[in-house]
């Protein structure tokens, strides 16, 4: 029975990387930025199983942190989002769809090109697997510091979706309070907003 079941170690809660063995693989539609693949899978049964899902290039976001107007705050933009109908806000993101170009400075571009920031520091705060049964995007998460503007001549020209984006400053715990009254659904920024709490929380407990 589930109430049953062991309780498990921090070390246990770990996941388990190793793809099962793949009979055939066939892309079924191919987009402009990501297609859909149809893969039969040997999961161990007497037949292999079809598991279809969009292979996507993975993606990073950028939390950018200011502490220089007393609590820390974090940078938010708005963006429209045609899937869901929505405006919603988020942290800077893009696609990894440079080849060879490092996530990091990714991040940097993206940050520079929606932000017109950059930042002296970088660090991989976490990683996240938005939807795994039917995605296999993963998103890095980097907390960037030391924050200066793009000088005016520099930055990038932006259009469609990006054109006139909102942008603005809330403090950590007013980010924190807004994901969880759920007036903000947008994963990365829910993510990576509790996260970035929950370290500093850990590291002012740690502090004598």
């Amino acid at each position: 029975m589930t109430l049953d079941a062991p309780r498990l170690s921090l070390d246990e809660l770990r996941d388990l990387p190793g793809r099962r063995p793949v009979v055939t693989s066939d892309t079924v539609f191919e987009g402009r930025v990501w297609d859909v693949v149809a893969d039969q899978v040997d999961l161990g049964g007497p037949e292999p199983v079809r598991r279809e899902y969009v292979a996507h290039t993975g993606a990073v976001a950028i939390l950018a942190l200011r502490e220089d107007r007393g609590a820390p705050e974090v940078l938010v933009i708005r963006q429209y989002r045609h899937p869901i109908g929505a405006e919603d806000w988020e942290l800077p993101a893009g696609l990894l769809d440079v080849e060879g170009e490092e996530p990091v400075l990714t991040a940097a571009r993206e940050l520079a090109e929606e932000a017109d920031l950059t930042a002296a520091s970088w660090e991989q705060l976490v990683s996240l697997t938005p939807s795994p049964g039917g995605l296999d995007e993963v998103i890095t998460i980097f907390l960037a510091t030391g924050l200066s503007d793009v000088p005016q001549d520099e930055r990038h020209e932006r259009t469609h979706e990006e054109a006139g984006m909102p942008t603005g400053w809330v403090t950590l715990d007013e980010a924190a309070a807004a994901v969880l009254a759920g007036q903000v659904r947008n994963g990365p920024l829910m993510i990576g907003v509790l996260a970035l709490a929950e370290r500093l929380r850990r590291d002012r407990r740690n502090t004598p």
